[in-house]
């Protein structure tokens, strides 16, 4: 790596490429460098639109399912260590059904 590193810079500038007429100015890590800071950020926005879109379309139509009280679903050996032991890290009121409950929100 240092000797690779030591022959590019002991090389002469004009053997580099490095004048101001290059031909190729797009070219290696220049190259590289455009498509992180302008093509992949266009490529990250433009997907999160599309998700999104994808998403608000789902909710549109999306009908919760009913609540059936299954014996193997409810199982609680020990009580969850945070909140009021019942509910998971991530409860969703809307979506999570409780054991013995149902879901807490209609």
């Amino acid at each position: 790596m240092r000797a690779l590193l030591a022959k590019r810079i002991l090389q002469p500038a004009i053997a580099r490429g490095m004048s101001s007429g290059s031909a190729n100015a797009h070219s290696g890590p220049d190259l590289w460098k455009l498509g992180t800071y302008v093509f992949v950020p266009v490529w990250v926005v433009g997907t999160a639109v599309f998700v999104y879109q994808r998403e608000m379309e789902h909710l549109a139509h999306h009908v919760r399912p009913e609540h059936k009280e299954y014996s193997h679903l409810g199982i609680r050996s020990k009580a969850f260590p945070w909140k009021d032991g019942n509910k998971s890290l991530f409860h969703n009121p809307k979506s999570n059904p409780l054991p013995g409950v149902g879901y807490e929100e209609d």
